[in-house]
């Protein structure tokens, strides 16, 4: 017979589980509280997180049985925690590899001193990047492709310059843009269906895009309608925060230019490039820069050129040049193309589009007579480009599209991709592909019973650090986000052709250098991995502060990584305005890999910075 306790025990039993039930509620209330109400803080998020957090652990355990507490370890404990203390107000939108004083001491020929020039180790800087007052959680996609709050990127200099071009207007304390542009003056949505009339981008069959001097990037922002999702960029130049308002906006863009060096992406990426009055000179360096356009489009690709020359026997007075100059430019470009073997499919006004083929079969004669590029070279980071034309992967026959097919998005998005079935990427099989999308649902959805708000909304900008085969991407494919996939340069396998071909975008990257962005562009980091990978290459605090540069205040990390790994990234974020917890990964606590979740802190330039940040 089971001996009955005294009432005093069971009081304290029902107390003590009181006090863990309100423990766990209130870490899932901190944890949700990604973001704070009123202009010029953030959302509502807190009250959104602890409305839907349930107070049960579920299916994850959050505390680790493997020496403790995960984040206590011996070898841990051994670490100095650093306070890493704010920059100065002045380096409020520093981009350390585009900084313009350093940019002005490079050669000025093809561009160079717009490129990356990095900064040396000694010479880089150790603080927190603080957001400008005011600063405001941008508006929710859709809202966010047409309004930015003023606070997050204070520059007025557009509205002026480009006042008759409809780009951007500034209106109270938001910049309103119209959707308008130097070549769509009927705005983007027009000029699109324009394109549309010759490229096939209502079936899906059009996915991927590259916009070569995007502006503000209103062509990608209105092509996310046609589900067709593009890489921008532009130059750190006059035209100040180009860059910085299309990632505000929730469009895919980086810094970058078509100058001395190969583009950051791998051969056969994107069905479609771009470019409306990008002032490139396409027709300079013997059409290197249409060779390298080429290399990035798959076969079967589109190149649309809206602009001058096109056209100019029409438009040479409206702009202002000679017409011999147009003609000649209009010729180069023509016998370029031709050299490429490209087809012109449509010219109208001052639009042109031109179609890569799709393979060499009927183009022979005409490549023989340009130097060819080596096959098979995808070493493209800090390599000079060439005027050599890139070569067709083999095919059997006339209609065999080279490279494989295209398959409509989102098909594609899980298919097995050509450079897999192929044998392309070395181990990689049928069989790992197919598991790798099957982990990564697991791992996505076991992130979304911590983060619940991780597919709402809030995180439109998304970064996945060490993207692998794009399975983080792919499980977390939705309308209201995208992510940039990053290859590391000195990951074993390269598979940034891989995540192209699933209708994703990516970019190749060194994480020991700083990403081509201004500060605070991304609303979420995935990284995993990638402490591991860099361990022994680079500071780890260097990579840390350059995520905490990129991150958006109260935006979200999610590491995972080995135990030892995290123990000590950890300890070093706690110099950092950083809240952090870490957890067991899905599948239970006697595995070595953890999940460290944080949650950047909202704070700005001008408050009382000298606080302890622990």
């Amino acid at each position: 017979m089971a001996t009955k306790g005294h009432p005093g025990e069971k009081k304290t039993r029902s107390s003590m589980a009181l006090f863990i039930v309100v423990g766990l509620c209130c870490f899932f209330y901190i944890l949700g509280a990604w973001q704070r109400s009123g202009f010029g803080k953030g959302d509502s998020i807190a009250l959104e997180v602890s409305k839907n957090a349930d107070c049960v652990l579920n299916n994850l355990n959050y505390e680790t049985h493997q020496g403790g507490d995960a984040g206590q370890t011996d070898d841990s404990e051994s670490i100095v925690v650093q306070e890493f203390k704010p920059c100065e107000d002045r380096f409020i939108d520093y981009t350390p590899c585009q900084d313009q004083m350093r940019a002005m001491t490079f050669p000025r020929e093809n561009m160079n001193y717009r490129e990356r020039h990095c900064p040396p180790q000694e010479e880089k800087l150790r603080c927190l990047i603080p957001a400008p007052k005011g600063y405001a959680t941008p508006f929710r996609w859709p809202k966010s492709r047409d309004y930015v709050p003023y606070a997050n990127a204070p520059y007025k200099s557009l509205t002026v310059e480009k006042a008759v071009q409809n780009w951007i207007q500034y209106e109270g304390n938001v910049f309103r843009f119209p959707g308008g542009g130097t070549q769509f003056p009927h705005g983007a949505d027009a000029y699109i269906n324009e394109l549309a009339s010759a490229i096939p981008m209502d079936n899906g069959m059009v996915r991927t895009a590259l916009d070569t001097g995007c502006g503000v990037a209103s062509w990608g922002a209105y092509l996310f309608k046609k589900n067709v999702i593009a890489m921008s960029f532009a130059p750190r130049d006059s035209h100040e925060a180009q860059v910085q308002f299309a990632l505000e906006r929730g469009v895919p863009a980086v810094i970058g230019v078509l100058g001395t060096v190969k583009l950051p992406f791998p051969s056969r990426a994107f069905d479609m490039a771009h470019c409306s009055r990008c002032l490139i000179p396409w027709g300079a360096n013997d059409g290197m820069y249409m060779m390298e356009v080429d290399r990035v489009l798959r076969p079967g690709g589109y190149w649309v050129l809206s602009g001058p020359p096109i056209n100019w026997k029409t438009n040479f007075k409206a702009w202002q040049r000679p017409r011999n100059d147009l003609e000649e430019e209009q010729n180069k470009i023509e016998e370029i193309a031709k050299r490429l073997c490209w087809e012109k499919k449509h010219e109208k006004g001052e639009t042109a589009i031109w179609q890569k083929r799709l393979n060499d079969d009927s183009c022979r004669e005409h490549v023989t007579q340009s130097t060819m590029c080596p096959k098979n070279e995808e070493n493209v980071w800090y390599e000079k480009m060439e005027a050599c034309i890139t070569p067709y992967p083999e095919s059997t026959g006339s209609e065999e599209v080279s490279g494989g097919a295209w398959k409509p998005f989102p098909e594609r998005l899980h298919a097995v991709p050509f450079r897999i079935s192929s044998g392309s990427v070395l181990g990689v099989s049928v069989e790992v592909y197919l598991e790798d999308n099957k982990l990564w649902k697991k791992h996505v959805n076991a992130y979304k019973r911590v983060n619940k708000i991780l597919d709402s909304g809030r995180y439109r900008n998304i970064m996945d650090m060490n993207a692998g085969l794009g399975g983080f991407a792919a499980a977390i494919d939705s309308p209201k986000l995208w992510v940039m996939n990053v290859m590391p340069t000195i990951a074993e396998k390269d598979t940034l052709g891989v995540i192209y071909e699933r209708g994703l975008i990516g970019i190749y990257h060194d994480w020991c250098e700083a990403f081509s962005t201004y500060p605070r562009t991304y609303d979420l980091i995935h990284a995993n991995g990638v402490f591991s990978l860099y361990n022994d290459k680079c500071n780890t605090e260097d990579i840390l502060l350059e995520m905490d540069r990129i991150l958006r205040p109260e935006g979200a990390v999610i590491i995972r990584d080995q135990a030892d790994v995290l123990n000590k990234v950890n300890k070093l974020v706690r110099g950092m305005r950083w809240d952090t917890k870490m957890v067991d990964q899905e599948d239970g606590p006697l595995f070595s890999e953890k999940i460290l979740f944080a949650v950047k802190r909202y704070w700005v330039a001008g408050e009382n910075n000298t606080e302890s940040l622990q």
